[in-house]
C-alpha cells in the first residue's frame, strides 16, 4: 500500500512539475518571438557606432548587427523599434518589445525595473573639450570647478558621472548628444562628458573643433535588457551570447564597427 501510495503520490508531483513548465513556456518571451516570427527590438538611434541612420534612412550600427545574427538563429524576421530614451525601459515594460539593445549600461536603479543579459561589451566615460582649454583642463578632476560648463545628454551615464565626479561645475543637460556635443563647438560649454566610443569617433571627424581627453574614468557594462521572471529567455540570450563569442560572430561585428571606420561615409 505504502509503494503504490509513493508512486501517486511520486506521478501526482510530475504532472504538476510538467504543467508548470508548460506553462513557463507558454509565458516566455522566446516562446512568443517564435510563434510571432519576429523578434521585436528597442533601440535609440543616435549612438554611435552602436544604432544610427545611414544615407538612405536605414537603422545600423554595431547592436543592429548583433540583433540581426541574433534573429537568424531564431530563424524570425527582426523588428527594430526606435524609441526614445526615456521611454525605453516603459516600452519594454509594457511588452511594446522584447528587448532593449541599446548599448544600455547596467545600474543598481535600472536592474530595480529590469533584468540584464550578460554584458557584451564594457566601455567607460570620457572627455570632449574646447581646444581653449587644451593643456588646461587635463583630467575631467579638473572640470570640477563652478567656472566650468559641462553639457552631455539627459538621463545617461554621462550626467550621473558628471553629477557624482564634477557636481561644482554648472551642468548642461540636453536631449540628445550630438546637441551637447555642439554646445561645445559653439562655445555655450566647456566640455561634454559621454561614452568614449562616441567621443572618439566625435572628436576625429572633428579635428581642430575638439579635443578629445581619451583617459576612461568609469567601469560601465552595456548589457541587453529584457522584462523580469523570464529565465526562459534569459537563458536563451546568455547561450547565444557565449556562442558568437566563441565562433568569430561577434569579433567580426565588432571589428566592423571598431576597428575600422569604412562606415562613416555611410552615416547621416
Amino acid at each position: 500500500m505504502k509503494n503504490i501510495f509513493l508512486i501517486l503520490l511520486m506521478s501526482f508531483y510530475v504532472s504538476i512539475a510538467s504543467a508548470s513548465d508548460g506553462d513557463l513556456w507558454k509565458k516566455s518571451t522566446l516562446n512568443e518571438i517564435v510563434t510571432r516570427g519576429s523578434l521585436q527590438v528597442c533601440l535609440d538611434t543616435g549612438y554611435l557606432p552602436f544604432e544610427m541612420r545611414d544615407k538612405k534612412g536605414r537603422i545600423v550600427g554595431f547592436d543592429v548587427d548583433i540583433a540581426k545574427s541574433m534573429a537568424n538563429a531564431m530563424n524570425v524576421k527582426l523588428d527594430i523599434r526606435n524609441t526614445a530614451w526615456d521611454g525605453i525601459i516603459p516600452a519594454l515594460l509594457t511588452s511594446k518589445c522584447d528587448i532593449i539593445m541599446s548599448g544600455m549600461t547596467i545600474t543598481a536603479q535600472r536592474n530595480l525595473k529590469v533584468n540584464f543579459v550578460d554584458p557584451y561589451i564594457v566601455i567607460g566615460q570620457t572627455v570632449l573639450i574646447s581646444p581653449k582649454l587644451k593643456g588646461i583642463v587635463k583630467s575631467y578632476k579638473d572640470l570640477n570647478d563652478p567656472k566650468y560648463t559641462i553639457a552631455t545628454r539627459l538621463g545617461v551615464t554621462g550626467e550621473f558621472v558628471t553629477k557624482k565626479y564634477m557636481s561644482k561645475a554648472k551642468l548642461n543637460l540636453l536631449e540628445t548628444e550630438s546637441a551637447a556635443v555642439l554646445e561645445v563647438i559653439n562655445g555655450k560649454a566647456d566640455a561634454f562628458v559621454y561614452d568614449m566610443p562616441f567621443n572618439a569617433i566625435y572628436a576625429s571627424q572633428n579635428k581642430g573643433k575638439i579635443v578629445h581627453l581619451d583617459h576612461v574614468f568609469t567601469y560601465e557594462p552595456l548589457a541587453w535588457a529584457i522584462r523580469k521572471g523570464d529565465p526562459d529567455f534569459m537563458n536563451f540570450l546568455n547561450n547565444y551570447l557565449a556562442q558568437v563569442k566563441g565562433d568569430g560572430t561577434y569579433n567580426k561585428i565588432y571589428h566592423k564597427w571598431f576597428e575600422t571606420d569604412n562606415w562613416m561615409s555611410t552615416i547621416q
